[in-house]
């Protein structure tokens, strides 16, 4: 049997599509006697490559690839027929393993790393049917490791509390345990250690008033106060505490000093303790009236302002509510022109931050502010920029903030600038850490008190040149204008100031416009053969599995999207947002219903039908539409092919300077070492040559010494004459006696 064929087992098993050698091989159907069918690709008889399997039994069906009649790789199964239960993502060996999306029937979505067929790893959980979400570390499906969980409550838009109930910390077992972080829908935090699900330890506990108590907690209580359950509401609690009894080395500090009569409520408390000091004891409290009866009458607005701008570049909330980043604080100040009076965003950071935060977090985007500490960031701004005009007026703190509102605020807010936040752009945010990490990496000490570490425009070129990504479109003097043209008076004709600092969002800002200007057709046509000859990429929107595949199963190409930054482009619900309707009939994902497409037709009931009008409506949608998917693919052609890379060969670059630098020192000290052992070697052969050279010369002197005394001796013997002898005289007795010598008496 060779080709196409079919052919029929016993039992009933049927198989139609291509032989080789009596051998099932390349495509074919299978079909079984229950009803269950398999099309794809075959190796050997077995399904392997990539196919559609539908069970006959149950309402079960997978496509996706396998591998010796498992499935394997990437793939999608459906476990009932309405598709609102399924699971998008790697499998090994008939396991999910690997990354991967998991909807339920009751609606909640896991997305994250698999392990087994269970949740382990990296992942994020969301529970639609409890208003909850965790985002952390798994093990065996159960919360365990460092993470976030978050309590959604329902509330209307500008709530009194724009917050939800949230902890960051450690888990165990799925309970908080460990050290962490729990932040009270009312706006009150504690911080410190936790037991099973209770505040057991050393922690603080900051009051919604901002009242702040600091010492230990036994099984959620204070220590020394165990029948005052702490909660995020009990602040008048928390003052007959202070009344009562001193607490030793413990404090419970006020914002103010003073105790809350705020005519903005007990919930909020302005802390404007270092502008008082400004102002005479005897005015402050006349000073502080008055500007919480300015802030009051522009309340609303206000909570607005805030409303919007903490909503900036985050996903759809269940609780209608946000918490502000010093990254949405950026941009409302850029959009109210702040920057503008003789102040840098740089320099607004170092105003608001004191000596509270430390110095690498002055300009750190992570930085969240809630509503109080956000009203009094204006208040500081207001006093620090108008109060030259009025400080002659008697109480002129809240004609400070009056008129800063008036002509900063109100005028300007919510009209969004720049393009971090817009259409072009949405898939930067999937960049913003690893941005940071880049932009931290390449600050230098300011040379402004308290000199934390900042970047200036000058920096920002020196970057982009090490990393080779200035062309002939992306000239030096473009990218000076992109710098500069949001601050015209740094520039004065061909003569620019680049010593201005850039805080994160300008720096980000200006990478997004590089990546307009650098990214042409050319380039994103070069980066997609590069992707094609590498077997296909999603980065750059080539599908590798074909158009007419993905429109049947979507979601086995959506989950290609879910991987971290390094190695994906587009998050899971901006896929959905910047790709073509069309090509999705099917998408069921319920995590994304509720977010339109930035490419949706209008669907407007009730509006009269021209046909001239809506032809030229559709092509002028239409050109929108492809220039917001090129400006979308210039930002993520740039960002994963271009300014990541070569951030990484930089910092591979580095690495290998430092260890041949470490291998050179260690050389160097080997050469010293060696050098001093061999000085000392010669030292000590000098010494004992030296010394054997004394003694040589020692016993040859006295050599010569015993013989000249030997040749003075013979030299005597010569000239000395000897000495004659007496005769000998017989003596009588028979002795003989020299002549001349006596006889001794007896």
């Amino acid at each position: 049997m060779h080709g196409q064929g079919t052919y029929t087992w016993a039992d009933g098993v049927k198989y139609k599509g291509t032989f080789v050698k009596n051998v099932q091989m390349y495509n074919g159907c299978y079909r079984w006697n229950d009803g269950s069918v398999y099309k794809g690709s075959i190796s050997n008889g077995v399904r392997h490559g990539y196919g559609l399997f539908r069970s006959g039994m149950h309402p079960v069906s997978y496509t996706g690839y396998w591998c010796n009649g498992k499935r394997h790789g990437k793939g999608t199964i459906y476990y009932n027929r309405g598709r609102t239960s399924w699971y998008s993502g790697d499998w090994v060996n008939n396991n999910k393993e690997g990354w991967g999306v998991r909807r339920y029937k009751s609606g909640n979505i896991y997305e994250g790393q698999w392990k087994k067929n269970v949740r382990h790893g990296k992942g994020r959980m969301r529970w639609l049917t409890a208003n909850q979400e965790y985002a952390g570390q798994w093990e065996y499906g159960i919360q365990h490791g460092f993470g976030t969980h978050i309590w959604f409550l329902q509330r209307m838009p500008l709530s009194q509390y724009p917050l939800r109930n949230k902890y960051i910390g450690d888990f165990v077992n799925g309970n908080r345990h460990g050290h962490g972080r729990f932040i009270y829908a009312s706006g009150a935090m504690y911080d410190g250690e936790w037991v099973c699900n209770k505040k057991h330890g050393r922690g603080k506990f900051v009051f919604k008033n901002g009242h702040v108590y600091e010492g230990e907690f036994v099984d959620d209580h204070i220590a020394e106060y165990p029948a005052f359950q702490v909660n995020a509401s009990n602040v008048q609690d928390m003052n007959s505490i202070c009344t009562q009894s001193l607490l030793g080395t413990e404090t419970i500090r006020m914002v103010l000093g003073l105790r809350n009569t705020s005519l903005l409520g007990p919930n909020i408390e302005l802390d404007i303790s270092s502008l008082l000091e400004f102002f005479p004891k005897e005015e402050r409290q006349e000073e502080v009236k008055q500007v919480e009866f300015a802030v009051l009458r522009h309340m609303t607005e206000l909570r607005r302002i805030y409303s919007f701008y903490s909503s900036l570049g985050c996903d759809h909330s269940l609780d209608n509510t946000f918490l502000m980043t010093k990254l949405q604080f950026w941009r409302f100040l850029k959009d109210c022109q702040f920057h503008h009076c003789n102040l840098t965003l740089a320099e607004v950071d170092r105003i608001l931050s004191g000596d509270k935060i430390p110095l690498e977090e002055i300009h750190s985007p992570y930085e969240t502010l809630l509503f109080r500490r956000f009203l009094s960031c204006l208040i500081h701004l207001a006093f620090h920029i108008y109060h030259e005009e009025h400080k002659e007026e008697g109480p002129y703190l809240h004609k400070c903030f009056l008129e800063m509102m008036s002509k900063n605020v109100v005028p300007t807010a919510c009209h969004m600038q720049g393009i971090l936040f817009s259409e072009r752009a949405v898939c930067a945010m999937s960049y913003i850490d690893k941005c940071w990490e880049i932009y931290r990496a390449f600050c230098r000490p300011s040379t402004k008190p308290p000199f934390e570490p900042t970047m200036k425009m000058r920096y920002f070129l020196w970057m982009l040149k090490d990393f080779k990504l200035l062309s002939k479109q992306l000239t030096a003097p473009r990218l000076v204008e992109i710098l500069v043209k949001d601050h015209p008076f740094l520039c004065d004709g061909n003569i620019s100031n680049l010593e201005q600092e850039l805080v994160f969002l300008e720096f980000v800002e200006a990478l997004l416009d590089c990546a307009l200007v650098y990214v042409t057709n050319d380039v994103i046509k070069q980066q997609g053969d590069l992707d094609s000859q590498k077997g296909g990429s999603f980065r750059t929107g080539k599908l590798s599995e074909g158009t007419a595949t993905m429109t049947q199963y979507p979601e086995y190409f959506l989950s290609q999207s879910l991987r971290p930054c390094e190695d994906r482009g587009l998050s899971f619900q901006e896929f959905h947002m910047v790709s073509d309707t069309s090509l999705l009939p099917h998408a069921a994902h319920a995590d994304v219903k509720d977010t339109q497409s930035l490419f949706s037709r209008d669907s407007e009931k009730g509006r009269r039908f021209c046909p001239g009008k809506e032809l030229t409506g559709k092509l002028d949608k239409n050109e929108q539409n492809q220039e917001l998917r090129l400006q979308l693919c210039q930002v993520q052609v740039f960002f994963m092919s271009k300014f990541f890379p070569a951030y990484q060969h930089e910092q591979v670059l580095k690495e290998k300077i430092k260890e041949n630098q470490t291998r050179d020192a260690e050389i160097a000290e080997l050469r010293k070492l060696k050098d001093e052992e061999l000085a000392k070697l010669v030292a000590r052969r000098g010494a004992e040559e030296a010394k054997r050279q004394e003694g040589t010369a020692e016993k040859a002197s006295s050599e010569l010494k015993s013989a000249a005394v030997q040749e003075s001796e013979s030299v005597a013997q010569l000239v000395t004459p000897p000495k004659e002898e007496a005769p000998i005289v017989p003596q009588p007795g028979g002795t003989k006696v020299a002549a001349g010598t006596k006889k001794k008496k007896k």
